[in-house]
């Protein structure tokens, strides 16, 4: 059975008031010789305090959740990271919340996560609507993420996706290009994002004194390399083929140019491309990627800061609404220089043969 703190109490040879002191670090109430008998005592029976019962008496658990849409999409995994490590520099424990980019379950996850389990979330919706959420005095401290949803009595990191795509598309104009493709656009409910990036890359092409050609705005329903290079497969399938590409993500970037090397086109000379998000694998591809490089270690952390802010002030302070920061990165794919990428140095170890590494593991043994 699980040890109480009365256990301990009886272990130790002490109350339980003493018990109390010694796991909230009241040490000033508590002498050295009896905090190490609590402590020793606490180690012998493996006791964990009682989250649910401790958030009845401090009203936190130290636990935030961070709700996204696709476990393997690497934009979501460095949001993540950054949260993580916000989270943890505070002394909050992160808690995963897989969405699968499903209305219900973000629904489920924004409404259904009670204060006994979480102090807060942090949403990344997809599906979201606003009359999906709970806007009563009592909800759970919120911050959103992305530009699903606006509008909201929630703190709100905006990603600008419509000044991101017309300074994206400006750049192709700029390079002479004629007939610039966007790649990405989405019908299903989850396709806000991408319709806001075809807004902004509209508006870019109007401000040239361009039309829009429909022929070259296609779709992808999902953000998977492989919906990308199909996408250009249908592109190059034209008679008048695009010489440039915007795609509304990295991941469908890289399978378009993956689609345009088989083909025998030459990027950029040929055919220029961005992408969107500024994940690491753009900077490794050949040729490296240009893209509108979202700052996700920064955003991560401002999460973390509006919603800790958030717990501590709860419905006392009003919503705030931040703009995350980006930058467009013009590398090869886009006219940019060839990229020069630094490693991190190797560990020793990484640098000795694997023999040498096998013998000093046996003399451990």
């Amino acid at each position: 059975m699980r040890a109480t703190l009365k256990d301990v109490a009886a272990e130790a040879g002490v109350s339980l008031q003493t018990v109390s002191n010694v796991i909230n670090g009241r040490f000033s109430h508590v002498g050295e010789e009896t905090r190490g008998l609590v402590l020793a005592a606490i180690e012998r029976l493996n006791y964990h305090p009682n989250s649910a019962a401790r958030h009845l008496r401090r009203s936190q658990v130290g636990v935030i959740a961070f709700a996204i849409p696709d476990l393997a999409n690497t934009f979501f995994a460095d949001i993540g990271n950054a949260v993580a490590a916000a989270a943890a520099e505070r002394s909050y424990q992160l808690l995963l919340a897989p969405t699968g980019a499903d209305r219900a379950n973000e629904a489920r996850i924004a409404n259904g996560l009670h204060p006994h389990l979480v102090d807060g979330v942090i949403l990344f919706p997809f599906a979201l609507r606003s009359e999906d959420l709970d806007h009563g005095s009592t909800r759970i401290p919120t911050v959103i993420l992305g530009e699903r949803l606006t509008g909201t009595p929630f703190d709100h990191i905006v990603i600008d996706s419509v000044a991101g795509a017309r300074l994206a598309t400006s750049h192709l104009i700029s390079l002479g290009r004629r007939r610039i493709a966007a790649l990405g656009i989405r019908h299903d409910i989850a396709g806000e994002f991408a319709r806001l990036r075809l807004q902004g890359y509209s508006q870019a092409l109007a401000a040239a004194g361009r039309s829009i050609d429909p022929e070259l705005i296609v779709p992808a329903e999902q953000n998977y390399r492989a919906n990308g290079a199909r996408a250009m497969q249908c592109l190059l399938e034209l008679d008048d083929p695009p010489d440039a590409v915007f795609c509304f993500s990295d991941t469908l970037a890289i399978g378009a140019m993956r689609t345009l090397y088989e083909a025998g086109y030459r990027i950029p000379d040929d055919v220029a491309v961005i992408g969107w998000d500024g994940i690491e694998e753009g900077l490794f591809a050949t040729p490296s990627l240009s893209t509108i490089a979202i700052n996700k270690d920064k955003m991560g952390r401002m999460a973390v800061s509006l919603l800790t802010d958030r717990i501590k002030d709860g419905n006392r302070i009003p919503p705030r609404y931040v703009d995350a920061p980006f930058d467009l990165v013009v590398r090869e794919s886009a006219g940019g220089q060839r990229s020069h990428v630094t490693l991190p140095p190797l560990s020793d170890n990484a640098l000795r043969p694997i023999s040498d590494l096998a013998a000093v593991e046996r003399r451990k043994l």
